[in-house]
């Protein structure tokens, strides 16, 4: 992996992304890979917490069971599914691991395999040379794109979801484990998109409120003309500003596309809002970057 370039930094902060290719090399992604495939060999989800996951369904979480598992998965393991994988009894339609949309929230925390990509020593340096001084991290998740029946992600920002006062203090890295293209779902950024702000905010209910979150503030369309396609290599990695808009097309192809990402938040002069959906608990405060305990 290169140093990053002061040049690199500068389009960062310019359009609100930035690829980095070659930064994992295949090995750390084929072991990533196979990590989680132990994680899916041992999966024991009980029935009633085989939540099908969509960002249409993060608009509403209304079923108070499939709510309270997502809800209470900030630091822990838990599966989500793609929708159509289940019967009516909640049984597989299709095979286990072939169902899976995403596993989060604690991945970095939890396992040593993701713990160690989330904290090593080029992440760190990355994250050091773009000034962040305490960051901590919020949540990892590992993101399957199913072949075929890999959902889409609607135009968001991640802003929305991980608020923080003031904004500009959120953070996603997102490494492609395999080669991520137009046809297989690489993302798509509305470069620039970052200098905007937000018009809305995701915000937990009061307890025993159905729908569970609900949104303060005004939801924005977007002109579909506007993003560009943002393809990446195996073990490439991409760097989203938190109010930077980019989204994922379904994938329709015969090519999976696997990636691990997780979110930053500079904690130095930050306020984590008590409203988020994703709050830290005594069992696992928001780790820092710069340490691997």
């Amino acid at each position: 992996m290169a140093p990053v370039t002061p040049e690199q930094l500068s389009k960062f902060h310019q359009d609100g992304f930035l690829v980095l290719e070659r930064f994992f090399s295949p090995e750390e992604c084929d072991a990533m890979r196979a990590q989680i495939r132990n994680i899916v060999a041992s999966m024991d989800v009980p029935p009633h917490c085989r939540t099908e996951f969509s960002t249409k369904e993060m608009e509403q979480l209304q079923a108070q069971g499939s709510a309270e598992y997502f809800l209470t998965s900030g630091d822990k393991i838990r599966f989500f599914f793609e929708k159509g994988v289940f019967d009516k009894k909640g049984n597989f339609l299709v095979p286990k691991e072939k169902s899976i949309n995403k596993i989060g929230h604690a991945l970095h925390a939890h396992d040593p395999v993701f713990k160690q990509m989330t904290h090593a020593a080029k992440v760190q340096g990355l994250v050091r040379k773009l000034g962040l001084q305490n960051p901590v991290v919020v949540q990892s998740m590992y993101i399957f794109k199913q072949p075929g029946i890999g959902g889409e992600v609607t135009p968001h920002q991640d802003a929305t979801f991980l608020h923080t006062k003031p904004l500009g203090k959120v953070m996603g890295l997102w490494i492609a484990l395999e080669n991520a293209t137009p046809e297989n779902s690489c993302l798509w950024f509305i470069p620039g998109s970052h200098t905007t702000g937000i018009t809305r905010r995701m915000a937990r209910a009061p307890p025993g409120t159905v729908p569970c979150t609900d949104f303060v503030g005004t939801k924005q369309e977007y002109d579909n003309r506007q993003f560009v396609p943002v393809p990446v290599g195996k073990g490439g990695l991409v760097l989203i500003h938190g109010e930077v808009v980019h989204k994922s097309e379904a994938n329709s192809s015969e090519e999976s596309r696997e990636v691990y990402t997780f979110h930053l938040m500079e904690d130095k002069d930050a306020v984590w809002s008590a409203e988020n959906w994703l709050q830290p608990t005594p069992e696992l405060p928001f780790p820092s970057l710069y340490t691997c305990s």
